[in-house]
């Protein structure tokens, strides 16, 4: 076969109508196999193994009828990674290949061009859209998001009036049996165990649990114990990202401490000392930095008279950046978010009495496309359709 006719014929595949039905049925299947396992691995797994993979394997579940046989049977499956790109080459090339400029088909254009926006606007939302979350007490301020599945750990330097200077790891890149030695402070870290999810409790070595040789900090003074437990695949409970941690300067061992993302709201910071200078080790959910200060000023829950059901949530927060010299007052409510430099903050939930305000925190640098999208599809629908009604009714008249 010559290159040319090889050509001509991956082409007819790429556009040929017969792949759009075949991806839109393996569609279908990912996302009825991706809805049934979601149940059992939560939201954000399912949505990382079925929906940004390339590849997925759904097996059955054990404790269905017959799962104990038909729990080893593999049902492979293309991945959302792999049909979305797939169906976006094929609706180009069919477009291409059948397109023909007639001012009566010129709808037709519009729709596809909006249907291919859609698809690179899920691409481009599944690979750089974040979403964070900021607490704030009524009165406190933050100049940070924090991650809803991320962590890292963290070495800041402490002056008298708070951290000097902070240096943080992602969990995901933390080795047990490692040694982080690049840090910029006078010490260097030993990783001797990470664990993804992990049940601490006092007691030390009872139960299954282990003190691996901790003899500073809370591990030491509550008399810890850890041991790795496998994950709570939940979007209620959050995996207890832990790690057991020494410090050393000069060759000598500072101590052993351990750290984990449950410390954090509860505990003070573990601290220790080199040269006269304070230091903390931990681990937190990731935070992301921002160039301005968000102060909670006021928080409402509003209610429907004589019952406890809410009709509102509100906040009122006071904005501050210092490079722009910018100040004023926002209020964040139910479907009126506050979007600032990129960031969009929507009133999310509540805590202490009403007393407290939880903002998702969404960074869409996507967030447009999908509006432009909508009104080219809307475009084409009223001019094709608009097209096929004049000549109805002229073969009416």
């Amino acid at each position: 076969m010559s290159p040319k006719s090889l050509l001509k014929l991956l082409l007819e595949t790429l556009g040929s109508l017969k792949l759009s039905v075949i991806l839109l049925a393996f569609s279908v299947l990912l996302v009825f196999f991706g809805t049934l396992d979601q149940v059992r691995i939560g939201i954000r797994e399912a949505q990382d193994i079925y929906f940004e993979s390339f590849f997925a394997v759904w097996r059955y579940p054990e404790m269905w009828a017959g799962g104990n046989f038909l729990k080893f049977i593999p049902v492979p499956l293309p991945g959302g990674y792999l049909i979305g790109p797939l169906l976006l080459v094929n609706l180009v090339t069919g477009h291409l290949r059948y397109w023909r400029p007639r001012w009566s088909i010129i709808g037709i254009s519009f729709i596809h061009l909006g249907i291919i926006m859609l698809l690179v606007g899920q691409l481009a939302t599944n690979l750089f859209q974040t979403e964070d979350y900021m607490w704030l007490d009524e009165g406190g301020k933050a100049n940070y998001v924090e991650s809803f599945t991320l962590d890292e750990l963290y070495v800041s330097k402490i002056g008298e009036d708070g951290a000097l200077g902070v240096y943080s790891l992602p969990f995901k890149s933390l080795k047990a049996d490692s040694t982080v030695d690049n840090l910029p402070f006078p010490f260097e870290l030993t990783l001797h165990h990470v664990f993804d999810n992990a049940q601490i409790a006092q007691g030390g070595e009872s139960q299954g649990r282990q003190k691996f040789g901790v003899n500073q900090g809370l591990g030491q003074s509550l008399n810890l114990g850890v041991r790795e437990i496998g994950s709570f695949h939940s979007d209620e409970q959050r995996d207890i990202r832990t790690a057991v941690v020494e410090v050393s300067a000069g060759g000598e061992s500072l101590g052993t401490w351990i750290v984990s993302n449950v410390f954090e709201s509860r505990f003070p910071e573990q601290e220790f000392v080199v040269d006269g200078q304070k230091y903390a080790v931990g681990m937190r959910y990731k935070r992301t930095y921002l160039p301005y200060t968000l102060t909670l000023l006021e928080f409402n829950h509003d209610r429907y008279p004589g019952t406890n059901i809410p009709s509102n949530f509100s906040s009122r927060v006071l904005v501050e950046n210092e490079e722009s010299g910018e100040s004023k007052e926002v209020m964040i409510f139910m479907n009126n978010p506050l979007r600032y430099e990129g960031m969009t903050f929507y009133q999310a939930s509540f805590a202490k009495q009403d007393t407290a305000s939880m903002f998702q925190v969404v960074h869409n640098p996507s967030w447009l496309i999908p509006y432009i999208a909508c009104i080219l599809v809307s475009i084409g629908l009223v001019y094709q359709f608009s097209v096929v009604g004049h000549r109805m009714l002229r073969r009416v008249k």
